[in-house]
């Protein structure tokens, strides 16, 4: 058995650990909610719908009766809704219904300022249009549902400023459409979106090759922004930023947030040729991240269960590590806790051309009571371990500062000390989607 050593984590803005709820999180729950997903037999996108007992419609129901309960015990914290639409495309080959379980735990302050967590309910084996075979999909996907399920009821009994929405998507597999689904809903209900932090395969901790590593946790985000206009790509070229997308600061800030697992980086979109149900959001414009496990095992998701010359191949309940999945449920706990206490990320912006000081400034956000403004050398990974000022003032000037050599952001505190991620201030650094280009 080989064991990965702990990597050396890239400088990162620090923050408290913010325990509280995460120590609720259930590992006993977690294993019966993925035991449950898998007695379904499949939730194959295209498998029945009506069929009380197998299938997309029976898992859909028992999570949604699931959110209800969670609602029903905090007193009627939820708003449950159902998102639907009709499909087709490569992999749905004649229209089909779809449809997310959400429920929606509205904000005392700010109830507009959402943090979305969500994970696919629907499963596959090795043929992407086999509706009627064996897809238990115990890490793909039911880890991620699992793991919106127990946040859930863990952060029902608190409240918080902003809004947390707790989404099982369907459709993942055969083109990414509960995503798209639920990105276009929030655009529709005039959310402003501050994260969506996307878990899918978050439940075991062996590779395929017998690699082992339960310390760690990966998060991809995008670099460049997806929804980035042709004018923006330009003054990006000139100015900076490639690596300052709002996803990208969301993925340094959850890296902060301490706790029982390691985050590491990886600074692309998603996994060499594949996706994620945070794509549609980062196509929209909306912050979005995804946390997958350190080590895939590709033996065991994609593919008939079945056995070949002694090797076990299929997703099932034997290649969890369910203490591993409990450790990234209370991860998510954590940021979601912290993200839905703190202010918006300001939008910011730099002046510092031609002169031996730099200029910041950036719109006032519901919430703030201080900003913090940051920055780091082009060529570091992270903000610096201080900000370089604390302000309750928009602007600051930073005496003797050439921008040439710096990028800088800034991050919003509340009343009570909860901080926003970091928001650069360079062409699209703004944790809001990309004001459409001008006729």
């Amino acid at each position: 058995m080989k064991k990965l050593p702990l990597a050396l984590l890239a400088l990162m803005l620090p923050l408290p650990a913010l325990a509280g709820p995460a120590e609720e999180v259930s590992q006993a729950r977690l294993e019966a909610d993925v035991a449950r997903l898998v007695a379904f037999g499949t939730r194959h996108t295209l498998s029945a719908q009506t069929d009380p007992k197998r299938g997309i419609g029976a898992a859909r129901t028992w999570a949604e009766a699931e959110l209800r309960k969670t609602g029903a015990a905090c007193g009627g914290c939820f708003e449950i809704v159902l998102p639907e639409t009709t499909v087709q495309g490569e992999r749905v080959p004649t229209p089909t219904r779809l449809v997310d379980v959400v429920a929606i735990q509205r904000g005392t302050q700010r109830p507009n300022e959402v943090v979305i967590v969500q994970g696919h309910i629907d499963s596959r084996n090795s043929d992407p249009l086999d509706a009627a075979g064996i897809a238990p999909g115990a890490n793909d996907d039911g880890s991620g549902t699992a793991l919106v399920l127990e946040a859930a009821r863990v952060l029902s009994q608190q409240k918080f400023a902003g809004t947390i929405v707790y989404a099982v998507l369907s459709g993942e597999e055969q083109g990414l459409y509960g995503g798209a689904l639920l990105a276009d809903y929030a655009k529709k209900q005039g959310w402003t979106v501050k994260a969506v932090l996307n878990n899918d395969i978050v439940g075991n901790s062996r590779g395929s090759d017998g690699l082992v590593d339960a310390d760690h946790v990966r998060l991809f985000s995008e670099g460049p922004r997806a929804d980035a206009s042709a004018a923006a790509r330009d003054a990006q070229r000139a100015i900076g930023g490639e690596n300052d997308s709002p996803s990208r600061n969301l993925s340094r800030w959850i890296a902060g947030l301490g706790g029982g697992l390691a985050v590491r980086q990886v600074w692309r979109a998603d996994r060499m040729g594949r996706g994620g149900d945070h794509l549609p959001w980062q196509e929209a414009g909306y912050p979005a991240v995804r946390f997958t496990v350190a080590v895939e095992n590709y033996e065991r998701q994609h593919q008939n269960v079945r056995t070949e010359a002694g090797r076990p191949f299929g997703d099932t309940l034997e290649a969890m590590d369910f203490a591993y999945l409990a450790k990234v449920t209370a991860l998510n706990v954590r940021a979601l806790t912290a993200l839905a206490s703190a202010p918006m990320p300001p939008k910011a912006k730099v002046t510092a051309a031609v002169q031996t000081f730099t200029d910041v400034d950036w719109a006032a956000v519901p919430g703030a009571a201080r900003y913090n403004v940051w920055q780091r050398r082009t060529d570091a990974p992270g903000w610096e371990a201080k900000p370089v000022r604390s302000t309750t003032e928009t602007h600051v000037r930073l005496e003797g500062v050439r921008g040439d050599d710096w990028f800088f952001g800034v991050s919003a505190v509340s009343a009570d000390g909860a901080e926003s991620p970091v928001a650069s201030a360079v062409p699209g650094g703004a944790f809001a989607p990309e004001a459409p280009a001008k006729p």
